[in-house]
């Protein structure tokens, strides 16, 4: 084997430049972009932003520029007309940044990922838009995957090979190199060799293709012998867990949402990877096959299409929803199309779903347009039902009574709509002008990083403590689970906070015979010790009575009773107090006190249980009402000594 010359290389890579200069560009910005942003981390939320910003541009830049030189390439145009071409795609790539700003809306990272799952989509097709081509189509995009998985593969070992070096040198000569130096090192070999490496490994006679009959024998191995078995037990699975749901007459979980569609992506994945062999002798099980497959999804996308709408019906739209329903009615246009149709094109695949996937991102009949505008229904129907809506405003709920379940959804739907659309999405409900309150809001200091300015996760934490406090809200968390509030009990908007941190660092478990953590999150829930006999239990409510079973054997905790005898001893309070937190939204009086006075002993006929927190926090309002908030703790067991 003759190895390639540096001369070589430098003339290949040369070359490769030549060919994608607009490409390569775009690789060298997102490059350059990432590590500015790496220098700028928590010092500079805003430039970050921008940094975010430019790498998203020139991903999509990459993407939409291979594709135009793709096809100018396929179609012989002119020098002067590819250029034109090129230099439009990037125009319009460029475009995007004044489009795609996650600083402020979480939907566009969202958008970010389908504009570039449709600018992948279109590399696979660009150069075969003419009719037929189907076997130069299919070498291509074969091509191009091998290719993508070499890159990585160089890429990750040249990245750790020049990182040990650097440790090396930092070790052996007292060289000072920090983490964001291997952090850099990792993003230029990323953004910039596998880029140039991938771009000169993409084929350049496309005619050529056509006639390549090769078939990788390794991939055929792969997936008749893996992705189609593994394909044909997930189908079986699937099926069998739809008679249990006609059996029983029950509602699908949501999770079976995903796993049909991961189904059908992998088997799709797997009749394309087969697909130049199907007509072979020795490969008509294939046809065979791929009727059964589509046969067998049709009643798997009737589950789909129940489990979807159910929750849709009683939560509304969602993006993500949005794009289940959407999926959803591609793969029954996919699996109509190829049991209907006897001369079948597989470019139809990346086609549809790529037209489907732009179509989704913006306009009025996007999955962020639709999923906004039900749950803003859904936020004016919380309202109205407490005759709280006039005039098309919000009016605030302060003073009356509502069910904590609805306030806690209405938080839930006010979240969402901030975190997704910002305050623009709420703009139409208030006399406020939003806009203003932003600004005051995103120029406080950080509470957390001292000197720096609020991040923009705090800044969206503000945001909606601002909307609820307007709204009468305050007391209401959004955690909701099952239709109940998950584990969060209703806090008084005029409550002091409290927080007592053990001040042992270690748990002293001398004479006991089991440590066991604190569960406060969920309920009943099970764990068994089989060889000693032993079937432990956990629950609590709302976090403020902690149950253990010991097989039968119960052990209640009462976290409020704890509360209350803490805040009765003024002593404790008094000689223990060390610092008064700086929390505007919510100011918390922290303690540090011995172990003592925050464990608490329960003993059964064959049990003794300690409970030991090491963190308890808590609300404490004027009508003494007492919620804990943050608890963290161990229980120590010990089985007593049967004396007879």
């Amino acid at each position: 084997m003759k190895f390639p010359s540096v001369k070589t290389l430098a003339e290949g890579a040369a070359n490769t430049i030549k060919r994608f200069p607009f490409e390569v560009l775009f690789a060298l910005a997102g490059t350059i972009a990432a590590t500015v942003r790496i220098e700028l981390r928590d010092i500079s939320p805003a430039n970050e932003n921008w940094c975010y910003r430019t790498m998203m541009v020139a991903n999509l830049g990459f993407l939409l520029s291979l594709s135009v030189t793709l096809y100018a390439e396929s179609r012989a145009l002119t020098t002067n007309t590819r250029l034109l071409f090129r230099f439009g795609a990037a125009v319009i790539a460029v475009g995007f940044i004044f489009l795609l700003n996650p600083g402020e809306r979480q939907a566009d990272y969202i958008r970010f990922t389908l504009l570039s799952l449709s600018f992948h989509l279109l590399i696979a097709f660009a150069a075969f838009t003419a009719p037929g081509h189907v076997q130069g189509f299919w070498q291509f995009n074969k091509t191009l995957f091998l290719r993508i998985l070499t890159a990585v593969l160089y890429s990750i070992a040249l990245a750790l090979g020049i990182s040990a070096a650097i440790a090396a040198t930092n070790y052996l000569f007292n060289f000072k190199f920090e983490w964001d130096t291997y952090t850099i090192l990792w993003t230029w070999i990323i953004g910039m060799f596998s880029s140039v490496f991938f771009l000169a490994g993409v084929p350049a006679d496309f005619n050529a293709l056509d006639e390549d009959l090769n078939y990788p024998k390794g991939l055929k191995i792969f997936t008749q012998y893996v992705l189609i078995p593994l394909a044909t037990v997930y189908v079986l699975i699937l099926l069998a867990y739809e008679t249990k749901i006609l059996v029983e007459w029950n509602l699908p979980k949501g999770v079976v949402s995903y796993l049909i569609l991961s189904y059908s992506v992998f088997g799709i994945l797997s009749l394309l990877l087969v697909y130049p062999i199907r007509e072979q002798e020795e490969n008509k099980w294939l046809k065979t096959y791929t009727r059964s497959f589509y046969f067998l999804l049709i009643p798997l996308l009737v589950l789909l299409f129940l489990a979807v709408g159910a929750r849709v019906n009683k939560y509304g739209v969602t993006e993500y929803r949005y794009f289940l329903i959407l999926l959803t009615c591609w793969l029954a246009f996919i699996t109509a199309y190829f049991l209907l149709f006897k001369q079948q094109n597989i470019k139809l695949i990346p086609i549809s779903l790529c037209v489907l996937t732009l179509l989704t991102i913006y306009g009025p009949q996007s999955g962020f347009s639709i999923a906004r505008y039900s749950q803003q229904q859904i936020l004016v129907k919380h309202f109205k039902k407490y005759d709280a809506y006039k005039n098309g405003k919000l009016i605030s709920l302060k003073g009356k009574k509502i069910k904590g379940i609805d306030g806690s959804r209405t938080v839930a739907t006010l979240d969402y709509l901030i975190e997704h659309y910002d305050f623009n999405s709420l703009q139409p409900y208030f006399n406020t002008d939003l806009g203003k309150v932003n600004d005051s809001l995103s120029i406080k200091k950080s509470k957390w990083n001292t000197g720096f300015i609020v991040s923009r996760y705090e800044l969206r934490d503000k945001k909606l403590t601002w909307v609820k406090k307007q709204l009468g809200l305050t007391k209401y968390t959004g955690y909701i689970y099952n239709d109940t509030i998950a584990n969060v009990s209703v806090i008084n908007e005029d409550a002091q906070r409290f927080y007592f941190n053990n001040e042992d660092g270690l748990v002293n478990v001398k004479g006991f015979d089991y440590i066991l953590n604190l569960n406060i999150y969920g309920s009943d829930v099970a764990s068994t010790v089989k060889e000693k006999g032993m079937v432990i239990k956990q629950s609590n409510k709302l976090q403020e009575t902690y149950n253990l079973w010991i097989n039968d054997e119960l052990f209640s905790f009462d976290a409020t009773a704890i509360a209350k005898e803490l805040i009765a001893n003024k002593k404790i309070a008094v000689a223990d107090t060390s610092t008064n937190a700086d929390d505007v939204d919510r100011p918390s009086l922290n303690y540090t006190i011995p172990a003592q006075y925050l464990t608490v002993t329960k003993e059964s006929k064959t049990y003794i249980v300690t409970l030991v927190l090491s963190g308890f926090g808590f609300s404490y309002d004027v009508d003494k009402a007492i919620v804990p908030t943050q608890v963290t703790g161990t229980y120590l067991l010990k089985k007593k000594i049967d004396n007879k």
